[in-house]
C-alpha cells in the first residue's frame, strides 16, 4: 500500500465506477469530483498527490481547471479525455498538465502514467546530476553523455534537447516547450528546427533511429523520453 491520494475528476459515472476500484486495488486513496467547481475545491482543501482530469466537464472546460489550479498548485495532472484533436492536447499540456491519456484507455497504461507522474513529483524539488537508462548516461555536472560506455559527441543544442527530455522521463514534452526553452520564445512555431535536431540526436543515441527506443514521437504534440 502507498499513501498517495488521487483525485478523479470526471462526470461520467461509468468512468468513476471503473477507475475507483482499479486505483484502490493499486494502493491509492481515491477521491472523486464530477464538476470543475468541486475539483478546484478539493485540490485546494484535500491536497491530492495527483489529479486525473476529464476535459469535458459540465460547468467549465477542463483546460480552465488546469489554468486555475496552476495558479496555486503544482500537483501532477493527467488529462483523461475523449478529445483526440492535437490542438486540445497541446493546449492542456501548455497550460500545465503533465500528461494525457485518450479515451478509450487501458488501465495498465493509465497506472503506468500515474506512477511516472508521481515519481516526477517526488524528484521535482531538485534537478538530478546524473541520468542513466538502458546504457545511456547523461552526466549533467560534467556535461558528458555516454552510450554503453562509449562517449557520445553532441552539439550544444543536441545536449540541451536531450537534457530537457531526460528531465521528464515518461512524460510528454510539447514542441512549444522545447522550442521556447532551447531556441527562445521567438521560435515556438519553428518545428523544422526541432525535427532536424531530434533526428540528429536519434542518429547518435538510438540503435535504430527509424524505430527509436528512447525518444518517442507524440504526433502533432511533442516527444516522450522512455526510461527503463
Amino acid at each position: 500500500m502507498n499513501e498517495n491520494r488521487i483525485l478523479v475528476v470526471d462526470d461520467e459515472p461509468q468512468i468513476q465506477r471503473f477507475l475507483h476500484p482499479a486505483l484502490t486495488a493499486s494502493g491509492y486513496d481515491v477521491i472523486s469530483a464530477a464538476t470543475a467547481a468541486d475539483a478546484e475545491r478539493l485540490i485546494a482543501t484535500s491536497a491530492p498527490d495527483l489529479v486525473i482530469l476529464d476535459l469535458g466537464l459540465p460547468d467549465k472546460d477542463g483546460k480552465e481547471v488546469i489554468k486555475t489550479v496552476r495558479a496555486f498548485s503544482e500537483v501532477p495532472i493527467i488529462v483523461l479525455s475523449a478529445r483526440d484533436r492535437e490542438v486540445e492536447k497541446i493546449a492542456a499540456l501548455d497550460l500545465g498538465a503533465n500528461d494525457y491519456v485518450e479515451k478509450p484507455f487501458g488501465i495498465g497504461e493509465l497506472l503506468a502514467r500515474v506512477r511516472t507522474a508521481l515519481r516526477q513529483k517526488v524528484a521535482g524539488t531538485s534537478v538530478p546530476s546524473r541520468f542513466e537508462s538502458n546504457g545511456l548516461v547523461v552526466d549533467m555536472v560534467k556535461r558528458v553523455v555516454t552510450l554503453k560506455g562509449e562517449a557520445v559527441h553532441l552539439t550544444r543544442k543536441e545536449y540541451q534537447l536531450l537534457v530537457h527530455l531526460v528531465l521528464h522521463p515518461g512524460l510528454v514534452v510539447t514542441h512549444r516547450h522545447l522550442l521556447a526553452s532551447i531556441w527562445g520564445a521567438a521560435h515556438v512555431e519553428d518545428l523544422h528546427y526541432l525535427r532536424v535536431f531530434v533526428g540528429q540526436l536519434r542518429a547518435k543515441i538510438e540503435e535504430d533511429p527509424n524505430h527509436p527506443h528512447f525518444i518517442r514521437t507524440e504526433p502533432g504534440v511533442g516527444y516522450r523520453f522512455i526510461a527503463e
